[in-house]
C-alpha cells in the first residue's frame, strides 16, 4: 500500500509512520509534505497514492486549500488536534478522522475501515502479463540460412536483433550474425517482452546482453552489451527511456 503523509509537524509524522509500520506489514510512505503547496505540487506530479494521510492546520494555510487547486480522488484520513472540521472532511473523500494524539487502536480501526470501502486494486498491467505467459508461446529458436548451410539458433543465443539497410539479423552471444526473414516489428511480436526490448528503431535488446547502462545526451541512455566490439552504439531512443526503466524494474 503506497501512503502519502501532509503533516506539518515531525515528531507527528514520525509516530504516524512508526504506527503504520507496526499495523501494516506492506506499507510504503512515498513522502511526507509539511505545506499545501508542496502538497499540491506532489500531487499534480505524482501517480495517485492508494490513501492520503493529511493533517488540517499545516505551515502555510488550511489542507482545503489543496483541493482547489487538485483533484483528489485518493480516499483520505484526516488526522488533526481540532474537531470543527469533521464535517468539512467527509465532504473530500475522508473516510476517517482521527484526533491527535493518535492511537495504535483507532488507526487500526481506521486502515480496516479504508480496506472495507476500497478493496485492493486490481493491477492490469500484471494480470496481463501473466495472461500473455500463460496462453502465448513466444519464439524459442529461428531458422537460420547462410550460404548452402542453415541451422536453427535458440532465441536465448541472442543478445540482439538489428537492421542495416531494410534487412533484419541477429548477433549472438559467440559472435555470430545471420540475416533473418522477419522484419523488427514482427520480431517484435515474436520474443518475449520480458527478456527483449526494443531500445530504437533499430534494435532489440536482450536483457541478458545488458553490461551497462549510461546517462546520455537530452535524458537519454547508452546501453553497453557483452562483447565490447560493437560497431553501433546503442542508445535508446528519447520516447522509450521511460519505458525502458520501467522494463528493467521488474
Amino acid at each position: 500500500m503506497n501512503v502519502l503523509i501532509i503533516e506539518d509537524e515531525k515528531p507527528a509524522a514520525d509516530k504516524l509512520v512508526s504506527l503504520l509500520n507496526k499495523t501494516l506489514h506492506d506499507i510504503t510512505v512515498l513522502e511526507t509534505l509539511e505545506t499545501v503547496e508542496d502538497s499540491i505540487n506532489w500531487l499534480m506530479n505524482n501517480e495517485p497514492p492508494d490513501l492520503i494521510f493529511m493533517d488540517i492546520q499545516l505551515a502555510d494555510g488550511i489542507s482545503f486549500e489543496i483541493f482547489d487547486s487538485v483533484e483528489i480522488k485518493t480516499p483520505l484520513i484526516f488526522t488533526t488536534a481540532y474537531d470543527e472540521y469533521a464535517i468539512r472532511a467527509f465532504k473530500v473523500n475522508s473516510i476517517d478522522y482521527l484526533l491527535k494524539p493518535i492511537d495504535s487502536g483507532s488507526l487500526a480501526k481506521a486502515i480496516d475501515k479504508f480496506k472495507t470501502l476500497y478493496p485492493t486494486k486490481i493491477d492490469n498491467k500484471k494480470i496481463e502479463l501473466i495472461y500473455n505467459q500463460l496462453v502465448k508461446k513466444y519464439k524459442i529458436r529461428f531458422f537460420i540460412k547462410f550460404g548452402s548451410h542453415c541451422r536453427s539458433v535458440l532465441t536465448d543465443e541472442i543478445r540482439y536483433f538489428f537492421i542495416v539497410e531494410r534487412s533484419t539479423f541477429i548477433n549472438t552471444f559467440s559472435g555470430k550474425i545471420f540475416d533473418i526473414d522477419y522484419s523488427l516489428d514482427q520480431v517484435q511480436k515474436m520474443v518475449d517482452p520480458e527478456k527483449f526490448f526494443r531500445i530504437n528503431r533499430n534494435f532489440i535488446i536482450s536483457i541478458d546482453a545488458i553490461t551497462d547502462i549510461i546517462t546520455w545526451s537530452s535524458n537519454r541512455l547508452k546501453v553497453k552489451l557483452t562483447g565490447g566490439d560493437e560497431n553501433f552504439e546503442m542508445v535508446v531512443s528519447r520516447e522509450k527511456v521511460s519505458d525502458f526503466k520501467s522494463w528493467l524494474d521488474r
